[in-house]
């Protein structure tokens, strides 16, 4: 039971509300490097961090100098009030600890491969022959098999051999294997190596300076289908070697013996009770061996188990990675999602919060803004932060925060939301606003009425060949989504219930009501599923004759255990039957629903997300918007008639500024109704007192605050503001060198050609492996030769001005000679760009005209070559593939500053400018911005933030005459170290580390820029 909430701690949220970036250690770790950099986390206002080994660690995984780093940052941790939270891998998945645990073959990934006549595989210690079977299909379907240990040259059906084979090593598990999931005896090695590491180290600090340890995407070998039922083609099925044995055990039947029915459909449109077997005793297998034996490791330790699995969110994706999604959270102190490219995964979500509430965890965990890019602003960042708030998440683990930008590092799943970004310091009012709405959303319990079978096991059924299943699967896929969307969407929040955890959860049944593990429901849904467990059925059938409601929608299964029987169809007779429809699900639904929110035109509002908890006598309502603006560049501002159920005073919470209203409502009729504007990326928390009877809401008597609830929609004049008079550069301007001549060893010049083309380009002559393919890491490779040959790089740098003093950023300037002009620089350090590992150096003056510059280093397979840049106080023009040097612009107006000579610039820039007014109360909205956020200031007093609609900020009172406005457009790297080629401006997977190396049509040689900066001229009105 947390303490009372206070306004204070609203206000001033602790560490244990915010969040904890993944903390990419990413380099040759530098203690003295690492705890400086934990100031950097507080600053930003996050709560701790998530130490997690990345591309590039170079220093030996969880050998003692690894330790020794990871207690230096504790203890630095506990200074600043932070929290160390730990991670279980070298990169991820978790499961092999960096490949020590797979240097044991029996600990090694396993799989089936099932593979026809004239594909045998030759015996050996990796690979050994199961079974030879003679199929004879019929249509396409099966019609008999026989399984042998020898060819039967007699009889029709083709000849398939199943082999058992064991993972060959991988560079990505650092030239070992991923580890066999599904064994426990693996995975108990796997906590020996790892978990009980750092319990020798820090396990007095368990559960407190470090809270939990992440597990990040464990798994099992991809399930994998037939496209066609008599093609010929090799297929992969998860295994291990003792399956065969826990399959007899748990059905009573051999899977080998009727291993063809998880491949091949049966006659009639049968369901086979083997496939479904399988399917459900490799989840059940998957689920033990790993979360349950680390969970209860865990929590014999007083350590909390964190992340999430491999591929939540669609019915095919978990069925081929994990079984199910929700048999896993079971053993999580905190179960977790991963939420990448911005994508809005309801079901993911959904899944992990309804784990979450029957099992009494105190919220989720989220793994979220995951390759967004450098140009994802705080926009963005809230608008994700919180439809997932909405349904459940409290963790926020931001991916990711890198220790440092050199090599391959830097195109590690951009932005790096840390110092490297040059709006790092601002981040605060972020994470602010979130930490509020937790200080809220972890108190009390969950408020949900209504759970949703999972409909999992019936896409169980069905995974066969696609041409014969293709479109069952889709419609179930459908339905699972829609349902999800449609629940959510219309404001009747729901509960997954995983049928395996049903199963095995203490289920408490009375009058009208069905209680499964901390939760309580008071009506159940059956969304179109055609097999239900015995154990599920028999819960329905006590819930119906308890006078519980029990929703069928669509089809009344069909089978019972994936066997054909009546029961389920029959139950489904007794209870509410409805079509899988929208509208009469709602329909059926609406006696359940405590929230509306409508258009100003009576029309449902249909895109907020919600999540209600009950606290003592009094509620907490949490409000968002749950899907992306079509535009973010209009605002939106909507007054919505927002009605609960119950008799309510109603207090908001503003996470923004932490100050806490009054709301002017009304009760009448059970309900209380009062209206509320929000605009594009608003949200919403709510405190709901108790009253009795009908109650008028209270007087806003403070016209300010009222304007900030309920503002009436009136006209205003704007009027635009005059252009800048003087703009300024946080940091100096740059010129990107990613084009050049090169040269290797001492042969002739190639013509100009990418850096990164050409590291490939010798990488593929050499023999060595490409850094765009998974490499292992330098800690692995530490004893390889030193490099044998060298490269040089010549750039040619075209000037139309002279200038005095230009400087060179470079990575390992300490190997590399270098000339500009002829001259050989002088390679003291006077500083870094963007990140510790670009050292700025002084290349003297430039010439107008031409001017060269030559980079030499040694070239071996850990070399890194890279994009370098020339800094100074210069102007850039580029046409096509080419840029040239100019003179600084004297000046810069409103729209994209690309065009105006900072076509690369990554920094913050200051516009200032001058304006007239009357005497009287004003505001400015800058409407239309391409900037993680920007700061307004009028005549030298505070600064604030314009990040969210409706992009306006208050000038206040002015007196009559001349004023000084000065506004701060916040930069981000994407134009200097993001994606300046790729041609695909569309593609989710924006910041890969494979989008920098993009080919064909894909990439182009011109530069591919980003806007940037204030695109239209802002406007200043009276408030008055």
């Amino acid at each position: 039971m947390r303490d009372q909430w206070t306004e204070e701690e609203f206000k001033n949220p602790p560490a244990f509300f915010r969040g904890a970036p993944f903390w990419a250690w990413n380099n040759k770790l530098d203690a003295e490097q690492l705890t400086r950099q934990i100031h950097y986390f507080k600053e930003m206002g996050m709560g701790g961090y998530h130490i997690h080994c990345r591309v590039g660690l170079d220093t030996p995984y969880l050998g003692e100098e690894f330790m020794d780093c990871v207690s230096a940052c504790i203890e630095e941790g506990k200074k600043e009030g932070l929290y160390t939270y730990l991670y279980d891998e070298d990169r991820w998945p978790s499961g092999a600890a960096g490949g020590i645990v797979t240097k044991q073959r029996e600990y090694r990934s396993r799989h089936l491969l099932f593979v026809p006549e004239g594909m045998d595989k030759k015996e050996s210690q990796n690979c050994r022959l199961l079974g030879i079977y003679r199929i004879e299909l019929e249509n396409g379907c099966l019609k008999s098999w026989q399984k042998t240990e020898a060819p039967v040259e007699e009889g029709g059906g083709d000849i398939w051999r199943l082999y058992l084979e064991i993972a060959e090593p991988t560079p990505w598990h650092n030239n070992q294997t991923y580890v066999d999931t599904l064994n426990g005896k693996a995975i108990e090695k796997f906590i020996q190596v790892t978990h009980e590491a750092y319990a020798r180290r820090f396990g007095e600090e368990f559960g407190k300076a470090v809270p939990s340890i992440f597990t990040d995407e464990p798994q099992f070998v991809r399930k994998e289908t037939l496209d066609f039922a008599g093609e010929k083609k090799a297929l992969v099925i998860p295994y291990t070697d003792s399956f065969e044995d826990f399959y007899q055990q748990r059905f009573g039947e051999s899977f080998l013996e009727h291993f063809p029915e998880v491949i091949w459909e049966l006659p009639g449109g049968g369901v086979s009770a083997a496939r479904y077997q399988y399917h459900e005793g490799l989840a059940e297998l998957f689920a033990s061996s790993f979360a349950d034996t680390v969970g209860s490791w865990c929590t014999g330790h007083g350590l909390m188990l964190t992340g999430h699995m491999m591929e939540e969110p669609t019915l095919l994706s978990q069925t081929s990675a994990l079984g199910e999604a929700m048999r896993s959270y079971r053993s999580f102190g905190l179960p977790g999602i991963d939420m990448l490219c911005d994508w809005r995964e309801y079901t993911t979500a959904k899944q992990a919060q309804s784990a979450a509430h029957q099992y009494g965890r105190e919220g989720v965990l989220s793994e979220l803004y995951g390759v967004t890019n450098w140009d994802f602003d705080f926009r963005g960042h809230k608008l994700q932060g919180d439809w997932q708030a909405a349904l459940g998440v409290t963790r926020r683990v931001h991916h990711l925060s890198w220790v440092s930008m050199e090599g391959e590092a830097k195109r590690d799943y951009p932005a790096s939301i840390f110092y490297q970004s040059p709006w790092y310091k601002e981040y605060k009012m972020v994470e602010d606003h979130f930490a509020r709405v937790n200080t809220a959303m972890m108190r009390g319990t969950p408020r949900v009425r209504v759970a949703v079978i999972h409909p999992v096991e019936s896409y169980w059924l069905h995974f066969g060949p696609k041409e014969q299943t293709a479109q069952i699967r889709d419609l179930l896929e459908q339905q699972f989504k829609s349902i999800t969307k449609w629940l959510l969407f219309g404001l009747t929040d729901f509960d997954f219930l995983a049928e395996s955890l049903l199963a095995v959860q203490p289920v408490n049944i009375g009058k009208g009501t069905i209680a499964v593990g901390e939760m309580q429901y008071d009506v159940i849904l059956v969304p179109g599923c055609e097999t239900l467990r015995s154990t599920t059925l028999a819960y329905l059938e006590s819930f119906r004759k308890a006078e519980g409601t029990v929703i069928f929608a669509g089809k009344a299964p069909e089978y019972v255990d994936a066997r054909k029987n009546p029961a389920g169809r029959k139950l489904a007779e007794q209870c509410v039957r409805i079509p899988m429809d929208k509208i009469e699900l709602l329909k059926a639904l609406e006696p359940y629903r405590e929230i509306e929110i409508r258009m100003p035109d009576g029309r449902a509002a249909g895109h907020f997300l919600y999540q209600m908890r009950q606290d003592g006598e009094c509620r907490w309502i949490f409000i968002a918007n749950g899907t992306k603006p079509k535009t973010q560049d209009m605002t939106q501002e909507i007054q919505y008639h927002i009605r609960l159920a119950g008799k309510w005073r109603v207090d908001i919470c503003d996470t923004q500024t932490g100050i806490v209203r009054k709301c002017p409502a009304t009760v009448k009729g059970g309900w209380t109704e009062f209206k509320q504007i929000l605009d594009l990326h608003d949200s919403l928390l709510l405190h709901l007192h108790p009253v009795q009877g009908e109650y008028m809401g209270i007087q806003i008597v403070d016209d300010a605050a009222a304007g900030q609830l309920v503002r009436p929609d009136i006209h205003r004049e704007e009027k635009l503001l005059p252009q800048p008079q003087a703009f300024y550069l946080e940091e100096p301007n740059v010129l990107l060198l990613d084009q050049c001549e090169y040269r290797f060893d001492q042969e002739s010049w190639q013509e100009t050609e990418e850096i990164l083309r050409i590291d490939n380009i010798l990488r593929e002559r050499l023999g060595y492996p490409k850094r765009m393919e998974a490499w292992p890491q330098p800690w692995v490779t530490a004893a390889e030769k030193e490099p044998e040959h060298t490269v040089t790089l010549r750039y040619t740098v075209l000037s139309e001005t002279k200038e005095d003093m230009i400087y060179l950023a470079l990575e390992q300037r300490g190997e590399a000679e270098i000339t500009w002009n002829g001259e050989a620089a002088e390679k003291k350090v006077c500083g870094w760009y963007v990140d510790e590992c670009l050292k700025k150096i002084e290349l003297g003056g430039v010439q107008k005209g031409r001017n060269e510059l030559c980079i030499t280093r040694p070239f071996g397979k850990k070399t890194n070559l890279e994009w370098s840049y020339l800094l100074g106080k210069f102007g850039v023009r580029t046409a096509g593939r080419e840029a040239y040097l100019t003179a600084m612009p004297d000046k810069l107006l409103f729209g994209d500053y690309t065009v105006q000579g900072l076509p690369f610039y990554a920094g913050n820039l200051k516009y200032e400018l001058a304006f007239e007014t009357e005497e009287g109360s004003y505001a400015v909205q800058i409407s239309k911005f391409r900037a993680p956020l920007l700061k307004v200031s009028v005549d030298g007093g505070k600064w604030q933030p314009v990040a969210y609609a409706p992009y306006e900020v208050s000038l206040g009172h002015l007196a009559a005459g001349t004023h000084r406005l000065e506004i701060i457009s916040f930069g981000n790297r994407i134009n200097a170290f993001g994606t300046v080629h790729s041609c695909d401006e569309i593609v989710e997977w924006s910041s890969g580390p494979n989008e920098w190396r993009t080919q064909g049509e894909r990439y182009a040689y011109e530069y591919q820029l980003k806007r940037m900066g204030i695109l239209k001229t802002p406007v200043i009105f009276r408030t008055d």
